[in-house]
């Protein structure tokens, strides 16, 4: 663990489905901790009794494992590593691949250098595969590819040699292309942008430089072109690297002119002659051929079996076989730790995507360097429940410095601000451990570099935060997820005296799960926010049988939407303040298309310097720049989807009521007019402002109340209606059962935006969108118009403006909203007007 140059930090990422627990499983029985017949059918890293049953990750789980490359392979590593050692070590994290949990992926790449993208190659690159890949991206983290499934597509599909090499040019190639779309930033930014590629380096994976692996991980056996040069090298008298770029492309090679060239004319693709038909072979001698005549081509191989060995036939014969020909341990682990980075290559170039604070400081300078003689810097990225009830293991990696038991650190939340003293304690450290799978391992210290876990800083952390010894230190940057909460389901406890289990459970729960939100209405109810689902079903799961212990009531799932305008305010609002000293003139209007997606994503944000964000606003969304450079605030919290901008001329004091405004907006944009839900895309504007002359009658007791009642007024004044949430659905199936989709999603408000054939298999792609409203019950539903044949994945993918009047009876946002007010115990209808307008 100190020889940080030979360390990897990687996780394991991928569509659901995709075999990542099953590919694990090959390193961790090549790194001796399970029996390699075993692997492929363990699934050692799903280590909770659901995910054994539903045979699906739930919770990411890491496990270390020690690696020694061959002497004659240390050339291939470009980067720099420990003089004369060829023992690494590696960090491995099993992330889950249902979208439900893909704030797991987050937590995981956080704390990672590397990615091995697992594919099947069949189905090809899905939905989740690209929410993924550019949530590795956007940490900047080094993506290698591993196709997976191999033995499907050879015995099940029955390709040919030549489709299957297309099958796998093409995967690369749409691989490839969300690297490129997501590593570049557009022109804008195009000189930061030049940056990042200078200090990342090529990312693109390539099959010749051994970047992409083959093979089938429930079989055991993989391999990159690597494997196949050193075997050729002999025969051609080529060397290994020279000769793996002729295994893959247009390279062609002719028997008779015994030469290599790139026209077809003359002789054999490379890669279907020397790779494909070898395996093709070995597949149907051991399953068509005799027994006599495997055995001799075994012999022929150089595979050494066993008598016990030699008695199998058919598919068990063949998987032993290919295992011990090509061990997908050694094909994955070489490829890991040649061509991933190691922490001290990956921070330097990690750091500003990593720190908050300058990057001349100790901490900066610390993670840069990953020096373990430096200030301590260590980001937690979740909490893991231990087996002692209630108690959690602080997950996360050090940066910088070195962690040891019973050291004093200092503690920061996510809403710690350098200087404050909110959200920060000075606390020992209890035990520092290491974590393997479902077992744990006590250790004295833990240099940078290494993923590990703490005892103890649970009562100090909910969900993440960042562990320094440095007085001065910033935080580590929060983690941006691709999910939002946006189902909810309110429980309450069966028997009502055990209200206080419950509220402590709904505690822990919140510290288990990165994404999920449990909070307190005004109403009293209890709420558990989650991704979706699946997601809640396995939350509550938790909250009942693990947190709270005691039976629940759970209502059905509630969605949140979000309150916006679709006009501007047909006339300029007044509002006077309580001792009538003081007066707010404002309006409303939507922003433009796109800009709440922008300021979701950070590309308009609150810490812009004011006058190139004016221009870009300007240039980008036609707006005033004049107006752009007077943005008060974005709101709720200061970096929401909703500005509050000063359109004011020559007004006297103004600035002193700037604090008490963009309070009221605080509070008016996260509960909105219509039925208190958040408000998102409406641009508030100032127009006037009268005040009186003495500060005492301008405080905020006078001006906060009376700016909210003028937002609210503005917006019943904008026509407001509600945006709800919009599932991106992606579903695989075959051409007979595409009526029975479209049949299912009419009835849902869906729609089916595009439609593919997924080469090189009879299977359909299509692709649409789905309120999440209507998505309860979809996968059941769909699998019963389509006769069990049809398998959705729902991403949340965007807000969407509901059609109809808010304030017409019989339309759907006017049922959604007396719903939402009636569960929230408000008055029914929308308050009037005339309660928010003093005068006209």
């Amino acid at each position: 663990m100190d020889k940080k140059k030979n360390i990897r930090n990687m996780s394991v990422i991928a569509h659901v489905d995709h075999g990542k627990s099953t590919l694990t499983d090959s390193l961790v029985s090549k790194a001796g901790i399970i029996a390699s017949a075993k692997a492929g059918e363990t699934r050692f890293t799903d280590t909770r009794k659901d995910e054994q049953e539903r045979c699906i990750t739930i919770k990411s789980t890491a496990i270390s494992l020690y690696y020694e490359l061959k002497d004659e392979d240390l050339v291939y590593i470009k980067q720099e590593r420990e003089e004369g050692l060829n023992a690494f070590l590696i960090n491995l994290i099993d992330s889950p691949g249902h979208v439900d949990f893909s704030s797991e992926v987050t937590a995981a790449l956080r704390v990672t250098d590397g990615a091995l993208v697992v594919v099947d190659c069949v189905s090809g690159v899905c939905v989740q595969t690209e929410t993924v890949l550019r949530q590795a991206i956007n940490e900047r983290i080094k993506p290698v590819l591993f196709m997976n499934k191999m033995d499907l597509a050879l015995l099940t599909l029955q390709l040919e040699p030549e489709d299957m090499y297309q099958t796998f040019q093409r995967i690369v190639e749409n691989v490839n292309v969300i690297v490129a779309t997501y590593s570049g930033d557009g022109s804008e930014q195009q000189e930061e942008g030049k940056e990042k590629k200078a200090s990342m380096g090529d990312i693109t994976v390539n099959p010749q430089n051994g970047t992409v692996g083959f093979g089938s991980g429930l079989h055991g056996w993989a391999f990159t072109l690597k494997d196949f040069a050193k075997m050729y090298k002999k025969k051609f008298g080529i060397e290994e690297n020279k000769l793996m770029k002729k295994l893959w492309g247009n390279n062609f090679y002719s028997e008779k002119e015994k030469k290599w060239s790139s026209e077809q004319s003359n002789g054999e693709r490379g890669f279907t002659k020397y790779i494909l038909k070898a395996i093709y072979h070995v597949f149907d001698t051991c399953m068509k051929k005799t027994k006599a005549e495997a055995l001799a081509l075994v012999e022929k191989m150089g595979v050494k079996l066993t008598p016990e060995e030699k008695d199998t036939e058919g598919k068990v014969l063949l998987k032993t076989v290919m295992r011990k020909w090509l061990p997908a341990g050694d094909a994955m682990l070489q490829m890991i730790v040649i061509h991933l980075p190691s922490p001290v290559t990956a921070q330097k170039y990690r750091v500003e995507m990593l720190y908050e604070g300058p990057m001349d400081d100790k901490c900066a300078e610390g993670i840069r360097s990953c020096d373990d003689k430096g200030e301590l810097m260590m980001y937690i990225s979740k909490m893991v429940p231990t087996s002692d009830k209630g108690r959690f293991y602080a997950f996360g990696r050090v940066f910088s410095g070195t962690v040891a038991t019973g050291m004093k650190a200092r503690i920061m939340g996510p809403n710690y601000k350098p200087g404050k003293k909110e959200d920060l304690y000075e606390k020992s450290i209890q035990r520092t451990i290491l974590m393997m799978g479902r077992y744990i391992e006590p250790i004295e210290d833990v240099p940078c570099g290494n993923i590990c876990g703490l005892v103890g800083v649970d009562q100090y952390l909910v969900k993440t935060g960042t562990i320094s010894t440095f007085k001065d230190a910033h935080n580590l940057k929060v983690m941006k997820f691709s999910v939002s909460p946006v189902v909810r389901v309110a429980v309450e406890c069966k028997n009502p005296s055990e209200l206080p289990k419950l509220v402590e459970g709904l505690k822990r729960l919140a510290k288990s799960d990165p994404m999920v939100q449990c909070q307190i209405e005004e109403s009293g109810e209890h709420i558990v926010a989650g991704a979706g689902e699946l997601h809640l079903e396995i939350c509550l799961k938790d909250l009942e049988e693990d947190h709270a212990c005691i039976e629940l009531k759970k209502s059905d799932p509630v969605v949140t939407y979000r309150e916006t305008v679709s006009d501007v305010s047909s006339i300029t609002c007044l509002s006077k303040s309580p001792n009538k000293h003081n007066r707010l003139f404002m309006t409303a209007a939507p922003l433009p298309e796109g800009l709440p997606d922008a300021i979701d994503s950070g590309e308009v944000s609150s810490k812009q310097d004011f006058k190139t964000r004016a221009r870009f606003l300007a240039d980008t969304y036609d707006m005033d720049v004049g107006e752009m450079r007077k943005i008060w605030s974005f709101a709720p919290e200061g970096t929401g989807p909703n500005l509050l901008v000063d359109v004011t001329k020559g007004v006297q004091y103004l600035n002193e009521i700037k604090d008490s405004v963009v309070a009221g907006l605080n509070w008016a944009t996260k509960e909105g007019v219509l039925c208190e839900e958040n408000v998102r895309g409406v641009r508030f504007n100032i127009h006037d402002v009268t005040l009186h002359a003495d500060a005492i009658h301008r405080g905020g007791g006078q001006i906060i109340p009376t700016a909210r009642r003028c937002l609210y007024a503005c917006m019943l004044t904008a026509k407001p209606t509600i945006m709800e949430p919009v599932y991106l659905v992606e579903i695989q199936c075959p051409e007979s059962a595409i009526g029975g989709i479209f049949n299912c999603l009419n009835r849902r408000r869906g729609v089916i935006n595009e439609q593919n054939q997924i080469a090189g298999t009879p299977q359909f792609q299509c692709k649409g969108m789905l309120p999440v409203n209507e998505s309860f019950g979809f996968t059941g539903d769909l699998r019963s118009c389509t006769g069990g044949q049809a398998f959705p994945q729902c991403v949340f993918d965007h807000w969407d403006v509901m059609p109809g009047d808010a304030f017409e009876p019989t339309s759907k946002p006017f049922k959604i909203i007396a719903d939402t007010r009636k569960r929230k115990g408000l008055k029914e209808g929308v308050p009037a007007l005339d309660n928010y307008l003093d005068k006209l």
